[in-house]
């Protein structure tokens, strides 16, 4: 545990951890980064969000089914067709296409899941619905890595939505917005690469060059 981490250190080495060991994971660390999660913003303080802890190895096996499958039409082809992102080459790349992979097949092995939902009622999602579930997702993900936690945030289950959720037993009203795997990891964590911030941030105007860089 690195408690002492300053928190910029933490931002910037909160690298997706996709290689996790199957050590089990104490419920005392998992209610700290739960609490991390509930201390997020969210709209009108409503506190819509739900947290589904699942270690029951067949419910994640039936999730990994549709995982693997949104792999082999969607994420795998992607990899294999798309030029490296900003600050990254085709070395490093290639490199975390082969961690998506062994997190695709390893997928129900990590000792911890947290699904982050949101409880909507007869409403529908909306386009803000993610303001109020992802600022806790990003806390967990931060308090996860400050405990020495290796975690991702995932959605692609969300390709099959329907059949990911009624794998969970998520009740009428209550949708997922991501998966968190959460295991000690193997290998270290960051330095995060991202291209410079010229390349993504104007100012005033769109297109015009903020000089802060």
């Amino acid at each position: 545990m690195v408690e002492g981490t300053e928190l910029f250190e933490i931002i910037h080495t909160t690298r997706a951890m996709r290689r996790l060991k199957p050590d089990p994971v104490p419920d005392a660390l998992i209610k700290r980064i739960l609490e991390a999660g509930q201390c997020a913003p969210n709209g009108a303080n409503a506190q819509l969000w739900r947290f589904l802890i699942v270690k029951d190895r067949a419910i994640k096996q039936a999730v990994q089914v549709w995982y693997q499958r949104a792999f082999d039409k969607v994420i795998g082809p992607h990899y294999r067709s798309s030029a490296p992102p900003p600050g990254m080459d085709r070395e490093r790349y290639q490199r975390q296409a082969a961690a998506v992979q062994y997190l695709t097949e390893h997928f129900h092995e990590a000792p911890v899941w947290i699904v982050a939902c949101l409880e909507h009622g007869t409403q529908p999602p909306n386009r803000w619905s993610g303001a109020s579930i992802y600022p806790a997702v990003q806390n967990m993900l931060l308090a996860a890595r400050a405990l020495g936690l290796g975690a991702t945030l995932t959605t692609r289950h969300l390709v099959y939505e329907k059949e990911t959720e009624a794998a969970l037993g998520l009740p009428p009203g209550v949708h997922s917005y991501a998966i968190i795997p959460i295991g000690y990891p193997v290998g270290k964590f960051g330095p995060i690469r991202r291209g410079p911030l010229s390349t993504i941030v104007y100012k005033d105007r769109w297109g015009q060059t903020w000089e802060g860089d």
